[in-house]
């Protein structure tokens, strides 16, 4: 599990492909490198992602054929930053919401607006996950625990505090890029349990 909040922006050094999977090289801290074990999961960009191998300050994950179609894992390229966050500790402090690593899909970027007098990102949803977004709840969006400030159908937008842009790598973003959306998992339970129960209420009457 993590807590929504990156702990750094890390270069991806490499990008390798192999049949069914590709494997990426990190450059990581030693602050996220303590205790840093073969098999810890850690989020990438909000992808949750199993260390495969450390070397000194370089950390390889692999994320398989299925990982890289429902993310945009698929698009990075050696150089890039990523946002990085170890998994939550039993008594850390949730400074976000509970996120999973999850990926649900990707969303692409219609606009990114960065201003002295505010910034926000708009995104078009998958009307299937559109569904699960409303305002003033929680999404991941590459990792981060955001609060939605609209929904206009599939057109979600969510306000950017100065901290986030610095701490994360939205501003690095364009329009028409994607990003990785994870919904909250009540909201998902909720919204379906409705639905299938109006379906039966609905065949019944």
């Amino acid at each position: 599990m993590y807590t929504g909040i990156v702990q750094a922006v890390r270069p991806l050094l490499a990008v390798t492909t192999y049949p069914g999977h590709n494997q990426f090289t990190i450059d990581l801290t030693p602050e996220l490198l303590d205790d840093l074990k073969i098999g810890a999961s850690v989020s990438v960009e909000g992808t949750c992602l199993s260390v495969t191998e450390i070397d000194g300050t370089q950390v390889k994950f692999d994320a398989m054929t299925a990982t890289l179609e429902r993310t945009n894992l698929r698009c990075f390229k050696a150089g890039q930053g990523v946002n990085i966050e170890r998994s939550a500790k039993m008594n850390a402090e949730v400074g976000g919401h509970l996120m999973a690593g999850h990926v649900a899909t990707t969303a692409e970027i219609v606009e990114l607006s960065i201003k002295e007098t505010g910034a926000f990102i708009t995104f078009r949803m998958p009307p299937e996950w559109a569904k699960y977004v409303f305002p003033r709840g929680y999404l991941g969006v590459n990792g981060c625990s955001l609060t939605v400030a609209d929904v206009d159908d599939t057109l979600v937008t969510i306000n950017l505090i100065p901290e986030t842009l610095r701490q994360t790598t939205f501003a690095n973003y364009q329009a028409g890029e994607l990003i990785n959306i994870e919904v909250d998992h009540q909201t998902m339970v909720l919204v379906d349990v409705v639905e299938r129960t109006l379906k039966a209420t609905l065949a019944r009457a």
